[in-house]
């Protein structure tokens, strides 16, 4: 199967593709942290010329307008906020059949639809919080596969820094697994 992950820096979720042999790339406008050759570094929206040649799509836009957990703020960025929306809605209806977007709680649940599926970290063997929206096309929802205890929010008290937004951005790999064992075969 031939996936995109786009606007993936980290490599979690290509990794865990990779590894179950599906040729999986990511795409990012930052270098793939992880050093690896199976990264675009460009607007993923470039990638729709040879777009039929995806299988699935599993997309991460960038959170930083669209959360809640910035929401005091939404006031003074709202041009940011619709073109945020806008890159969504066009990964949303990119000529992929099987499109996974994902992102925190926010505005694109109230502005474009209400999620499929709402995951948390702790339903794929990490004990802590982190609540995930899953907008779903041509996917089924992701069965969880190892509940654990423990339910800290580490990444709400991630300490402040320039490397906040990354760690707080990179999907954990539990939930990569689930997404590669559960839709790499659909």
């Amino acid at each position: 199967m031939r996936v995109l992950v786009a606007c993936e820096f980290s490599g979690v979720v290509r990794r865990a593709f990779r590894e179950r042999g599906h040729e999986a790339w990511s795409c990012d406008l930052l270098p793939a942290e992880d050093g690896s050759s199976f990264h675009f570094q460009y607007d993923v929206l470039e990638a729709w010329p040879p777009a039929a040649r995806w299988d699935l799509m599993v997309a991460h836009p960038p959170c930083t307008h669209l959360a809640v957990s910035g929401a005091r703020w939404f006031k003074d960025k709202q041009s940011e906020q619709a073109a945020a929306l806008e890159f969504a809605r066009r990964l949303m209806d990119a000529p992929i059949p099987r499109i996974c977007i994902e992102n925190p709680i926010g505005i694109i649940s109230s502005r474009i639809r209400k999620p499929d599926q709402i995951v948390q970290p702790w339903m794929f063997g990490h004990g802590e919080t982190k609540a995930t929206c899953l907008w779903l096309k041509g996917l089924p929802l992701l069965v969880p596969t190892d509940v654990v205890e423990g339910r800290v929010a580490r990444v709400h008290r991630e300490s402040p820094g320039p490397e906040r937004w990354k760690n707080r951005s990179r999907t954990l790999p539990g939930l990569a697994a689930a997404m590669a064992d559960q839709w790499g075969g659909v």
